[in-house]
């Protein structure tokens, strides 16, 4: 009778077990591959569109400045203003020069013009109406050489004006009033930079962008977007979007590196040369990715990449992937599945290969039912009738 009861005992405990240990839930996706951009972010400096040194062309003492230091200029603006006095006496001393060489003009073409007839008539010795139409077109060459030095003495004194070669911002005067400058100085007077659209040079590794044109050339990748995003120095987005316009056709021999340039709008002059930004753009698009949330992605002991998918019989199965990158909350899963997999997202912490598994779609509501209220008033009574 004590081995029939032990039997029984066992019997029970082995259906409790059951009981205890029902067949896990797993929660699964259905995949299938889609374009996924792969973006790039890049570490970068602020570089103005255009810089202009502003540097005298005639030599002279500054007599005044004509601008606010840091402030915006437009084109043509004058600057500084040079003292004209000894440049406006040389416009008037070619001047008089053009009109004395006009005056020999006229007269030698009309002795010239009075010697050819007589010429004809033999009068006078043909020899002396050459050397006369000679010595008239003499004249005119003179004419036109007094002529270009009054144009020359007119650029220069235009020259003691120093407008503003291009639109921008204007940075401290390099020389200030009574300095004496001259035609061949290196030191500027002052630096504009013109700021809106500002430009934004980063680099990548060479290594990087061949693997890229490599996997251009072979399809197994198409061109991204040439739309470019900029984070800031303390980690804010800036507002605007840019573009990319071009990368450079050499390697930095220094640094291994390429330099791209974008190109932003700076409307409200926000952005000012040499400042640290890093650009986020989608160099590339894999056509045939898979994004897979990362709770379903895990690593073995070797950091290899695996995921539990949905098997015959439903059966959770491990199944080795290729992880690209991360994209928000998910990852770039390049190879290791095929379109129609299911691969289980929640329940993966007791999960083994093999193991039977419930399937059911991710995130689906667990199903309450409620107990009937009769039910328990039933038992409330049954209770209360006990007591007594």
């Amino acid at each position: 009778m004590s081995l029939s009861l032990s039997v029984s005992l066992a019997a029970c405990g082995e259906a409790g077990d059951k009981k205890k240990r029902p067949t896990p839930e797993a929660g699964f996706i259905v995949v299938a591959p889609q374009a996924v951009p792969l973006a790039t972010t890049l570490g970068g400096r602020t570089v103005a569109y255009a810089t202009s040194e502003v540097r005298p062309q005639i030599t002279g003492v500054i007599r005044a400045r004509r601008f606010t230091e840091g402030g915006l200029v437009t084109k043509g603006q004058p600057l500084f203003e040079i003292d004209p006095s000894l440049y406006r006496a040389s416009v008037d001393q070619a001047a008089a020069a053009l009109m004395s060489a006009q005056a020999n003009a006229d007269a030698a073409a009309q002795r010239a013009e009075r010697l050819r007839p007589l010429a004809s008539m033999e009068a006078v010795s043909q020899q002396d109406y050459t050397d006369a139409a000679a010595q008239a077109r003499q004249t005119r060459a003179a004419v036109a050489q007094a002529r270009a030095q009054l144009e020359t003495a007119r650029i220069n004194l235009r020259f003691t004006t120093v407008p503003t070669p291009i639109s921008g911002r204007i940075g401290r005067a390099l020389s200030t009033a009574g300095a004496l400058v001259n035609a061949n100085q290196v030191a500027p007077l002052a630096v504009i930079q013109q700021l809106d659209p500002i430009y934004v040079d980063v680099q990548q590794s060479s290594a990087d962008l061949l693997a890229l044109r490599r996997a251009l050339a072979s399809g197994g990748a198409q061109a991204g977007s040439t739309s470019v995003r900029l984070k800031l120095e303390d980690g804010s987005d800036y507002p605007l979007p840019g573009t990319i316009q071009f990368s450079e056709v050499m390697v930095n021999e220094g640094t291994g590196t390429v330099t791209l340039r974008a190109r932003f709008p700076n409307p409200d002059g926000f952005l000012l040369p040499g400042m640290f930004v890093q650009a986020t753009f989608d160099q590339s698009v894999n056509p045939a990715a898979f994004l897979i949330p990362q709770a379903a992605v895990q690593r073995d002991f070797g950091g290899e990449a695996f995921v539990y998918v949905v098997g015959p019989g439903n059966k959770a199965l491990r199944r080795p992937v290729q992880t690209a990158r991360v994209v928000g909350a998910n990852w770039v899963v390049t190879g290791g599945l095929k379109r129609g997999d299911r691969v289980i997202t929640q329940g993966t912490g007791n999960l083994k290969h093999g193991a039977p598994i419930r399937p059911v779609p991710a995130s689906k509501p667990e199903r309450v039912v409620a107990r009937p209220a009769g039910k328990m008033g039933a038992g409330a009574g049954n209770g209360s009738g006990g007591g007594r």
